[in-house]
């Protein structure tokens, strides 16, 4: 006996023209870069200082910011993104990336204490 729904759904349903777009890519809140496919989502005030806002990054900003960083430089500075880019170390790191695609990632080192 024939079955009255196909099981996989209907063979015609493959040539849909109405597909939905994916929506842009967010930028990176560091870099300013468009993010991949795998966004972190930082806390650029940390948790244990309070913060509470996310900003969107690529995981490779994300790492160099923890290993120039502490908590506590990190909590002075808060969401000033220009504070950050002011430091040497960082400024090298997003002219480096800038060119980089969207899911680069490399090795960071880790933080000099």
């Amino acid at each position: 006996m024939a079955r009255k729904h196909s099981k996989h759904g209907r063979h015609d349903d493959f040539d849909t023209p109405d597909a939905p777009e994916a929506p842009p890519p967010v930028p990176c809140w560091l870099c300013g870069r468009p993010t991949g496919s795998t966004i972190v989502w930082h806390h650029p005030v940390p948790k244990s200082r309070g913060g509470r806002d996310v900003v969107p990054m690529h995981g490779i900003c994300q790492q160099t910011l923890i290993a120039n960083f502490t908590n506590s430089q990190l909590q002075r500075i808060g969401m000033d993104v220009d504070m950050l880019l002011a430091n040497p170390a960082i400024r090298k790191f997003v002219d480096w990336v800038a060119n980089k695609e969207p899911d680069f990632t490399a090795p960071i080192t880790k933080k000099q204490r």
